[in-house]
């Protein structure tokens, strides 16, 4: 809001709003990935790969009984000649035919070894053992999941739990990475409380709790999130002091041309190149995107309603994250649209389908189609709270004049995936 006796920011004309994809590739595309690091496994969780995950040696590396029984040699029945559990040496290099050893599963089995027979399957009188096994079965042979020198994961992968596990079976205990951008958040607005129930006239804040999170997600590392009064000098001030020490910094609350929305005259002021300036896409249409001076950071520009921030952060913040992270992004996702359940059509009174601009919807999967869950007004974070996904649908609706249309279904339309 505007204090009495200060002048309002200039309102300048609006630029012509990026479509929705346009915006995402010119977010992509307004930096380049950080610095490599080499780190160890423990620190490199949800880090991109700087280089390609290869194979240091083969998976297995040896040999190996898939199942508890006895690795055989030829046709049986056959003499049992030992044992051998997972860990230990076979006690011969080379079984012959017509013997046995006893193993366990993961046990290296000797050269020779035709088939394991699982206790289940077999018969077993003193030193003597009988059963059917066809040969090379429950036998995992020297490198035969995973050559030596085989790529595994290409640059750009994000280390899962599962991808660390995978490293580090391939012998690795450090991994090259880039490091993590930090991202500075700044929130604006003299009507924003931080707890409790806001009085009447005050709106509780939802984008503070909601940006560490989405930082996370994309790569990034959050900063301590910075209030702020309304006002040019004290936002141009934070952008300074954020400068210094961030690789991106989003802005929450200033970005739309009302009287209390500083962050475009700010950035002028400082001598920002803006990037993007508005995109067609609703909610969330007057964001931006602009570029600090003198090799400064980008700048993601929020509305301050929150579905409107969070819509943002999905088209601008994500994938500069994304990219800074050194991530390569997921191929698209894609999903037919089911029909929405009363529920979802009562609490959606908008087209689904926008003339000019692409909707971002929220959806939950129901197999293999995704159904709105409505409640994804642009002041409201329920809808994106209980989806699993958000709906990409491109313009092309009917008329706003046409109040109260229906969903349009069983057409195919791109997915973003959520964090969980």
């Amino acid at each position: 809001m505007t204090t009495l006796g200060t002048t309002p920011p200039p309102r300048t004309a609006p630029a012509a709003a990026l479509s929705w994809p346009e915006a995402r590739a010119a977010a992509a595309a307004a930096a380049g990935p950080l610095a490599v690091r080499d780190i160890p496994l423990r620190r490199a969780h949800g880090r991109a790969l700087a280089r390609p995950l290869t194979a240091r040696a083969p998976l297995p590396a040896f040999d190996t009984a898939a199942m508890d029984g006895y690795a055989v040699a030829g046709p049986g029945p056959w003499t049992v000649a030992g044992r051998v559990l997972a860990g230990q040496e076979p006690p011969v290099a080379r079984l012959a035919a017509g013997r046995a050893l006893e193993v366990a599963t993961g046990a290296r089995v000797p050269a020779g070894t035709g088939a394991v027979l699982p206790y289940e399957d077999a018969l077993r009188t003193g030193a003597s053992v009988a059963g059917a096994v066809r040969p090379g079965r429950h036998v995992r042979r020297r490198g035969e999941e995973c050559p030596a020198g085989a790529e595994v994961l290409p640059p750009g992968a994000v280390l899962t739990p599962a991808a660390l596990g995978l490293a580090a079976s391939l012998g690795y205990d450090r991994v090259a990475v880039h490091r993590r951008p930090r991202v500075a958040l700044l929130v604006t607005g003299d009507e924003l409380v931080r707890r409790g129930t806001p009085p009447p006239g005050r709106v509780r804040d939802a984008v503070g709790p909601l940006l560490p999170g989405v930082v996370a997600w994309a790569g990034g590392a959050a900063q301590p999130v910075t209030y702020l009064p309304d006002g040019r000098p004290p936002l141009a001030a934070a952008l300074t002091r954020a400068a210094a020490g961030a690789d991106a910094v989003a802005v929450c609350g200033a970005s739309s041309r009302g009287p209390a929305d500083h962050l475009r005259p700010a950035l002028a002021d400082l001598g920002a190149e803006v990037l993007v300036d508005g995109v067609a896409c609703r909610p969330g249409h007057p964001q931006l995107l602009a570029r600090l001076p003198g090799g400064g950071p980008p700048v993601v520009g929020l509305p301050g309603n929150p579905y409107a921030a969070f819509a943002a952060c999905l088209t601008l913040l994500v994938p500069l994250l994304e990219r800074l992270a050194g991530r390569t992004p997921p191929p698209p996702w894609r999903a037919r649209l089911a029909p929405a359940p009363d529920a979802a059509r009562a609490a959606r009174r908008a087209p689904v389908r926008h003339p000019r601009d692409t909707r971002l919807v929220p959806v939950a999967l129901d197999g293999t189609r995704a159904v709105p869950l409505g409640h994804d007004r642009p002041g409201l974070l329920w809808g994106a709270a209980a989806a699993d996904a958000v709906a990409v649908l491109p313009p092309g609706g009917a008329p706003e004049s046409a109040a109260d249309v229906d969903l349009e279904v069983d057409v195919e339309v791109e997915l973003l995936r959520l964090p969980r």
